[in-house]
């Protein structure tokens, strides 16, 4: 507990945290506006005319009442992942940045649970980022939901099960980005490379697949379990869309995602030297 605190202790004597946070809220604001706009145009119908029938059926299933709520209720996941991560990287390589890494492991030289604490805590924070925004999320999307004359679906299993696998999702994330600043031990490097697979991953992987899928058939969607991104998008939805993976199977992709780059983080930093 002492490596835990002293850790979560690093981060609050910084800005790292507070400026993350001032970044998040913009983007939370932006991607509401967006399902705002989603929910508007999913109720009113708009664009199911010229649709073969399995979309039909994706349309009708997105425009769910807990697809719906659960969308909102988890809106911001998108780009509050990738601050999580980032916030998971900087965790890790802010030591080698400010040189503080040698004292650290003098302090403490068992290096597993300096690797833990340093899991624990930015696992601390990614929550910290998935209160607030789910707390937002309620109050908004309930609002959004009413607007459309629907009730807010709180009492729907489905939905608060959403809910749970999207705090599950930031957790995971924020394991990803302490494993990437281990392997990569630049702030610069890891913080761009992090980017990069995760926007990058994300936008190329769905065209790839978008465009695979028209060719050769559908069952080439199950292909975006692969993207870690991807796999957690399906994490949320509150209802099986026809045509996509089941939910759980993208928690169970990214599930593997995370322990594979923890333990191989914690293998790395065991075993690197350090100066």
């Amino acid at each position: 507990m002492n490596l835990v605190r002293s850790e979560l202790l690093k981060i609050r004597t910084t800005s790292t945290w507070w400026v993350f946070g001032l970044i998040t809220l913009p983007l939370w604001g932006l991607t509401l506006l967006i399902n705002w706009l989603q929910t508007e145009t999913l109720t009113s119908g708009i664009g199911a005319g010229d649709v073969t029938a399995e979309q039909a059926d994706q349309l009708q299933a997105a425009a769910s009442a807990d697809s719906l709520a659960a969308n909102l209720y988890t809106n911001g996941q998108f780009f509050g992942l990738l601050i999580v991560m980032l916030l998971g990287i900087i965790v890790v390589t802010s030591e080698f940045f400010h040189q503080t890494v040698t004292t650290t492991f003098l302090t403490a030289p068992h290096r597993t649970a300096v690797m833990l604490a340093k899991l624990v805590a930015a696992a601390v924070l990614a929550i910290l980022f998935w209160l607030v925004t789910t707390a937002l999320n309620l109050v908004f999307g309930a609002l959004i939901l009413a607007g459309v004359d629907f009730a807010p679906q709180l009492g729907s299993g489905a939905v608060w099960r959403a809910i749970g696998l999207n705090a599950l999702a930031y957790l995971l994330w924020s394991v990803l980005g302490v494993g990437i600043g281990v392997l990569i031990r630049s702030q610069i490097g890891a913080t761009v490379t992090g980017i990069l697979l995760y926007l990058g991953g994300s936008i190329g992987a769905a065209i790839a697949i978008g465009i695979l899928a028209t060719r050769f058939g559908d069952w080439i969607n199950n292909l975006q379990l692969l993207v870690p991104s991807l796999a957690s998008g399906l994490m949320v939805t509150g209802a099986e869309i026809p045509g996509n993976p089941p939910r759980w199977a993208g928690a169970a992709v990214l599930i593997g995602y995370a322990v594979v780059t923890g333990v191989v983080g914690t293998l790395a930093i065991r075993r690197r030297d350090i100066s």
